[in-house]
């Protein structure tokens, strides 16, 4: 994790003694990170074989189209070069191109891969999802948004350069620090945490916090690599704990009004600290008790600079507010009955079974009104400052 080590792809290339590659690209990021320029000599000595042109967010597809391109070219290795979308439908398409069933049916009925993947090589050129470091990968199908889980999805390789952000515009910067921020915080209080995952997760909330807002709004060298880190510990943090219910929520909010993932995930996280910290005996999910989520959820207070859980939610809210997030679903303009209806029954089940403390509908209906009169105050104070 170093600025300028992508010019070290060509000393894992002769490691893996690749002579055909499958370079998953999104062009954009390759156009204005320099990367064709850093690479040109290393990509010279292989044959490549290049996919792109695939949509932001997975889709099923773009990984049909991938799957079909990778058999045709039979890589030695697949290079995965740019951000979360980029890299899941490259870890799809090394594993499902060895499966005799369909990628439709792979996502749908989540078949396990018997055959393994061909060798990954993971260079994200944001600093948000964490793909390069999780044995996760996202899509949708029909709308509808999939995770599809596997060891032989973690990449082989992840190559972290900062210098491949300092491109990214604000608005993406924003978008993708929110998702790690995020991340991180679930990943504290998630059933499945471990006290590694922790120590991941409570370091990258640490520098997403601290860094985030400058690499958002006047980036530098340090801010980008900081947040390069955090989103790098957040994968590996969830890739021990999964995530929990603000990401069960988001998927709705993605497909059916277009916010982006970071953004949406964003949304919920101050109601869904407000829902957990009320946890109790009969609602608790967590096999270790009440106790230790409430010990968990006081790490979290602690990262967010609040003694009380009022005061944490007015924090994060007014944080994910300055770097330009939605800080609840009414900042995000979703206020009617009806739509906070439809986004509860599509929750991610998987996801909602990982949070702390059960949630039946109404109580989802309520958690998604919850915070909008504090939101409102919130925006009266901007306004008078």
């Amino acid at each position: 994790m170093e600025e300028g080590a992508l010019a070290k792809l060509g000393q894992i290339l002769r490691e893996a003694r690749a002579r055909q590659i499958f370079l998953v690209v999104d062009e954009i990021a390759w156009e204005h990170s320099g990367a064709g320029t850093v690479l040109k000599n290393d990509l010279q000595s292989v044959h490549v074989t290049r996919f792109s042109n695939f949509e932001p967010n997975p889709k099923i597809e773009d990984v049909e189209r991938g799957v079909a391109l990778c058999r045709v070219a039979k890589p030695d290795l697949i290079v995965a070069f740019g951000g979360g979308t980029a890299l899941d439908v490259a870890k799809m398409i090394g594993a499902m191109q060895r499966h005799p069933s369909s990628p439709r049916q792979i996502a749908l009925k989540g078949l396990p891969f018997p055959e393994g993947s061909i060798p990954v090589v993971a260079i994200p050129t944001t600093a948000g999802t964490g793909s390069e470091a999780t044995h996760f990968a996202v899509v949708y199908v029909d709308g509808q948004k999939y995770s599809i889980a596997a060891s032989c999805l973690l990449p082989r390789w992840a190559m972290i350069d900062s210098q491949l952000t300092y491109s990214v515009p604000a608005p993406l910067t924003a978008a993708t620090g929110l998702d790690a921020f995020c991340q991180a915080i679930e990943s504290i209080w998630a059933v499945g945490a471990t006290d590694e995952s922790i120590g991941y997760a409570v370091e990258a909330a640490r520098l997403a916090k601290n860094n985030l807002a400058e690499a958002t709004h006047r980036a530098t060298p340090r801010s980008r690599g900081a947040m390069c880190q955090a989103a790098h510990l957040a994968g590996k943090a969830i890739n021990v704990s999964k995530t929990t219910l603000p990401h069960a929520i988001s998927y709705a909010l993605t497909s059916d009004y277009g916010i982006p993932h970071g953004l949406a995930v964003a949304t919920t996280l101050s109601s869904v600290l407000a829902f957990n910290y009320e946890i109790t005996e009969e609602d608790c999910t967590d096999p270790r008790g009440v106790q230790h989520v409430r010990n968990r959820l006081a790490l979290v207070l602690q990262l967010l600079d609040a003694t009380d859980v009022e005061t944490a939610c007015e924090n994060v809210e007014r944080w994910i507010q300055n770097i330009n997030g939605y800080p609840t679903l009414a900042a995000a303009g979703i206020t009617n009955d009806d739509q906070i209806r439809a986004i509860t029954r599509r929750v991610n089940l998987e996801r909602l079974a990982n949070n702390p403390r059960r949630a039946h509908q109404e109580q989802l209906v309520a958690l998604l009104r919850g915070r909008q009169t504090k939101t409102a105050s919130l925006n009266r104070a901007a306004t008078s400052s």
